[in-house]
This record gives C-alpha cells, structure tokens and sequence, in this order.
C-alpha cells in the first residue's frame, strides 16, 4: 500500500521548491502560535511587574531542561515516520507512532514529577543577586511547579506536532495550535490579574493558562491521530510495547535528547551568569530571547520541512532530491533573514517597548538593556538560516550525532565561554552577553555549513526489512543505507534528493 502526505507524493518526486513552502509555511505558522504563548505570558505579566517577566525567565532554561528529555525522542518520531512514509510503508508508520506516543507518556509523567519535586533545590543551585534572591526567585518557583504538574498535556502536543510533520502534514497541527492560542490569549489576563470571582493569580496564572490551553490541544491532537486518516494510520495494536521500534526511537532519539538537555544546561548556565546582574538586565534577557524566537521563525520551519523532506526522500532513496532541497532551503532561509535582520536593527526600542511598562526607571532600563540586545543579535541572523537547515537535514537524515556535534559546537565552544569572557572576566557588563550571544551562533553556523558539503549524511537509518517491501532501485537492501539508481539522472532530475531542533525552540 502507497503512503503519500495528505496532498499528494510531491515530496519525493517533481517540483522541490512549491511543495517545501507548502510544508514549511504552515510550521511558520505553528511555531509563530507556539512563540504566541510566551508572548502573551510576558506581555501581560510586564504589565504586571518587571520581577514577574525576570521571574519567566529565570524559570524557562530550567523547565526546558526537563522537556529536552522528551523532545529528542521526538524527534525520533518524526524522523522514523518520515522515512517508513517515503519508502512507502503505511503499517510501519504507524506502528512508530503508537510506540512513540506510548514511550513519551511515559517520560511526560516522570519529568513530570520529578521537574516538582526538585524544583526548590534547582532555583538554589542558581546564583542570584540579593535582588533576584528576594523578589524574583519565589515567583519563579511557582511558575515552574505549575508547569511540571502539566507537563503530559503540553509532551501531548508535541508528540502530536513532531509525528504528523514526518508524515507531512503540517497544517492540522497548525489549526490545533491556533484554537489552543485563542484559549491562551481569552484566559491569561482573566487568571494573571483576576476577574470576578477569579483571584488574582500573577506567574501562577500564566502558567495554570499554559496548562489548560495545551491540555486541550493534547486531546484534539489525540483524536486526530486515532479516529482520522490525517496522519499515520495508529490502531490500538500500535500501543503494545515492541522492542524493535522502541530500539530505534532509542537510537536515533538519545543524541537528540542530549543535544537539547546540552542546550537546556547551556541556557542555565548562560542564566547563571545573567543573573548576577541587575533584574533589568535578567528581564531583558529574558524578552530578548522570545523577541529573537519570533524572528527566527522562516529559518526554523524551514529546517524542519526539511527534516521532513531529507526523511521522505532518503526512505525512498533519492539522496540527490534531499541534497538539492537543502541547498534551496539554506538560500531561501539566509535571505528572509538578512531582510528580518535589518528590521530588528531599525526597531528594537519600539518593539521592546510594547511588552514593558515605562512608567518606572526599571521599565525604562530595561527597554535600553533589550534594544541593544536585539540589535546585537541581529547581526547573526543571517547565518542562522544555513544552521537551522543543515540541523534539519541531518535530523531528517537520522544522524542526530552529527546535530547533537554542532549544537554543542555552538553553545558550548561559542556562547558560554565568550559570554562569561566577556560579561564576568573582561568586564564588557550586559554588552558581553549580547556579543557572546551572536558570536556561538555564527561559529556554529559556519561549522555545520562546512561539514554538510562532505556529504557523508545521505544514509536513511530504516533497514530494508523493516518496510515490508522488495528491494528496489535506489536503495541497498539489508544495511538500511541509500544510494542512487545507477539508470537516473545524475542531475537530481529523477533522483531527486534533501531539523526542532530546534526548539527549540532551543535553538534562539
């Protein structure tokens, strides 16, 4: 039985650039919704208190700390989906699907608690200015207990998310994110500042709106899956624990777990560091961040349709299509954010300005602190759309070592040590975050570009048995690796050939 994605098996055949768009903007779009969260929590909790949106984000690199254990798998998920639909296996699909929805129940309930019960001792771990200690820590650590207690409606939508975007279907998530948002957006200010019999819950609030929105979102998602053939087809047999596929969620899930949990201490550490200084400056941080997220939001979908398209077509063997994929997509995403680079430049002030009371002087401080972290950070978005796609096609590829290996490049070779050289040991203050910000991405940009000219990613990680399927032109049978067909076009014609992850998200 032929698989295809929702329109059509334009992913592994035809055209490239219409069907990457189409499977690209509707991620845009997710991600733009998903960024609507955050955005909606620190616009109403900066007109609450400053100490509100430090307390955010101070709370954020530690609660993604816990979710990065699950978002490797993910992406899992969505890499085995990806390559069992290109190579045309509608049961195998499924099959990962039900394991993975299965397997990541599983983490969600244990980060779960364990994310609330340590997290007392993970704020104490943080050092802090008296400042910090006093008014901003306690307000972090009511944020974070409510969101661990909800972690498995927010792990719900994202298995949801990842696995439908392997099978290539990125607008049912997006629809399901967007009616998620409304809810958000309709209930954060009730629950933050209290109306009617409501009370006034402050960080709690946002955080209870965060957990009641995804919770919804989770169970639609479920529906979709289960009763719909919008996605992989998941039957309850899919759910009974099989060790061959949990095997390979494993394998592929592990590296990508570990990047993200690299990444997640890499921002706590960077954290660490932020906040020995004033709260204007940890507040700015903070926003400048989710700022930086939203802007990077054409090099983010774009490396992940490719991870989808990298998938589908190293399933069907045409590593050729995936590569000429990439190069496009680098292209495409390097000049959307030059142009996005030169607004951020032009308006920093005034887009700072809108999520930050300027009644106060610490208002004001910290809309000067923001403005020139956004217009330091701007100098690096034109590299982060060759970074963003190259990790999505080695993602897609199921070479998450070699992510896993560029990540770290970035973070820790980069950011850490030249933010702490510069803020702590040379004495830059606030400045030498900002340039240490911008200066890891680069080099890690540049690394990633570099390596991906080897080539030696153009493996697909299923096994040839595992499709149920004859071998065929294109394909080596039983060592789950990809060449050309000998009879194609060798200029990608017929061998057409081509990321979360960011979350990312994790990737600002």
């Amino acid at each position: 039985m032929s698989v295809s994605t929702p329109s059509d098996d334009s992913l592994t055949s035809g055209d490239l650039a219409r069907p990457m768009f189409a499977l690209a903007w509707p991620i845009v779009a997710t991600q733009l919704l998903q960024v609507a969260y955050n955005l909606a929590d620190t616009l109403w909790l900066g007109r609450f208190s400053t100490d509100a949106v430090a307390a955010i984000s101070l709370a954020f690199p530690l609660i993604f700390l816990f979710i990065s254990i699950g978002g490797g798998f993910n992406v899992a998920g969505s890499t085995l989906v990806a390559q069992y639909t290109g190579a045309d296996s509608a049961g195998n699909a499924g099959t990962v699907a039900g394991q993975t929805i299965g397997f990541l129940t599983l983490i969600a309930v244990t980060v779960g608690i364990a994310g609330y019960a340590t997290t007392t001792p993970l704020l104490a771990l943080l050092p802090s200015s008296p400042a910090t200690a006093g008014q901003v820590v306690p307000l972090a650590a009511e944020y974070m207990r409510v969101f661990f207690a909800g972690l498995p409606f927010l792990f719900g939508f994202f298995v949801f998310s990842s696995l439908m975007r392997g099978y290539g279907n990125t607008r049912a998530p997006m629809l399901v994110m967007a009616l998620s948002v409304f809810v958000n957006v309709v209930i954060d200010p009730v629950l933050i500042f209290g109306v009617g019999p409501v009370p006034r819950l402050g960080v709690t609030g946002a955080a209870l709106a965060t957990v009641i929105s995804r919770g919804i979102a989770t169970v639609i998602g479920l529906y979709v899956l289960l009763a719909t053939d919008a996605g992989p087809t998941v039957s309850l047999a899919d759910f009974r624990p099989r060790y061959e596929y949990v095997r390979k969620i494993v394998t592929v899930g592990v590296p990508s777990a570990a990047e993200q949990s690299a990444s997640a201490l890499g921002f706590i550490t960077l954290t660490a560091i932020v906040v020995t200084f004033q709260p204007e400056v940890v507040a700015a941080f903070g926003l400048g961040n989710r700022l930086v997220s939203l802007v990077f939001l054409p090099a983010l979908g774009l490396g992940r349709a490719t991870n989808t398209i990298v998938g589908q077509n190293l399933g069907a063997g045409k590593p050729d299509r995936a590569e000429r994929a990439v190069w496009l997509a680098v292209g495409v995403a390097t000049a959307v954010m030059l142009v996005v680079a030169v607004g951020a430049w032009l308006f920093a002030e005034p887009v700072v300005n809108l999520f930050i009371a300027t009644g106060t002087d610490a208002g004001a401080e910290t809309i000067r602190f923001g403005g020139e972290y956004l217009r330091t950070r701007a100098v690096e978005f034109g590299f982060i759309g060759l970074l963003q796609v190259t990790l999505g096609a080695y993602r897609g590829a199921g070479n998450t070592t070699t992510a896993l290996a560029f990540s770290l490049i970035a973070l820790w070779v980069g950011r850490v040590p030249i933010v702490y050289g510069l803020a702590v040991v040379s004495n830059f203050g606030p400045a030498g975050i900002w340039i240490g910000m911008a200066a890891g991405q680069i080099l890690g940009a540049v690394a990633a570009g570099a390596w991906f000219t080897r080539g030696t990613w153009k493996e697909a990680v299923i096994d040839e048995q595992d499709t149920g399927e004859a071998s065929s032109p294109g394909r080596e049978s039983g060592d789950g690796e990809s060449a050309p067909d000998e009879n194609s076009d060798q200029d990608g014609e017929f061998v057409d050939t081509t990321f979360l992850a960011g979350e990312e998200e994790q990737s600002e």
